[in-house]
């Protein structure tokens, strides 16, 4: 081989590790789930029906823990999860605490310049708000000037402040939103419309006083999963499985198993993806 073909040999294995460690970098969250035999998603446990804790069993139980159960099962390996709340979420991921995040977290464009997502979304839902029985509050506009609960970092934060005027105190959960609402912290609490309205019917004698004072939803938004910046491939395998539920029904099962409502997306998604 002479000095040409040496150089040119010597460049090609140069660009072939670089190729190999560019993979290995893009590869890292996937990779170390598969070495780890684990997949470790941050869950959010505020309430029926996407995460709680079951009184009587202690086992943590709703929708978010069935998918995540199904995820792992996708990817071949055991789940563990770790519960994360709305200030500590994000932080969790990019520090590598958790593979990903199944938290109640809807899609925004400030969310994804931080984050990388899994296309294709397990829900769709926005929030509604909860006050006292016979407030003047009849609808969205009617909280200008109102002083509004929420989770921090809550994505409902910009749309209540900024379009409608309301005063915003964000909490570090929805518990500690509701029981400041309870307090008479604020004129209401908005959170998702899934969790308050279940929460309505399983403790009727504690939420008595109050009621959904919104006829719409406020900003409804795909949920999604959220993996780390550039983690391409972790999300191309999580979006085949996302794909794979839905298009079998296994969403819209887990969904009515969590008395989650069957909305037109649930239909829609599953359609497009059936055959998968």
């Amino acid at each position: 081989m002479n000095l040409f073909r040496l150089a040119a040999a010597a460049s090609l294995a140069a660009l072939m590790s670089g190729a190999i460690a560019g993979a290995a970098q893009a590869d890292a969250t996937l990779d170390r789930i598969k070495q780890r035999g684990s997949l470790v998603a941050g869950v959010i446990l505020s309430g029926a029906p996407f995460g709680y804790i079951d009184a009587k069993s202690q086992e943590q139980k709703g929708f978010n823990i069935d998918l995540a159960t199904e995820l792992a099962r996708g990817l071949g390996v055991k789940l563990e999860t770790v519960t994360v709340t709305p200030p500590n979420r994000v932080q969790f991921l990019q520090q590598g605490k958790v593979d990903l995040l199944i938290a109640n977290m809807s899609w925004t464009e400030e969310r994804a310049e931080m984050l990388d997502f899994v296309p294709t979304a397990f829900e769709r839902s926005g929030g509604i708000a909860l006050g006292r029985k016979g407030t003047p509050v009849k609808d969205w506009p009617d909280l200008k000037g109102k002083t509004v609960c929420l989770s921090q970092g809550a994505n409902f934060t910009k749309p209540l402040a900024e379009e409608i005027g309301a005063k915003i105190k964000g909490f570090p959960s929805q518990p500690d939103s509701l029981l400041a609402l309870k307090g008479g912290q604020c004129d209401a609490a908005v959170h998702t419309g899934a969790t308050l309205r279940v929460m309505l019917l399983d403790h009727p004698e504690d939420w008595k006083d109050y009621e959904i004072l919104t006829p719409t939803d406020l900003l409804p938004s795909l949920n999604v999963i959220w993996v780390r910046k550039g983690e391409t491939d972790a999300r191309e395998a999580l979006d085949g499985i996302m794909r794979r539920l839905h298009g079998s029904g296994w969403i819209i099962d887990a969904a009515e198993r969590n008395r989650l409502a069957v909305t037109p997306y649930f239909l829609e998604t599953r359609d497009a993806n059936k055959g998968r």
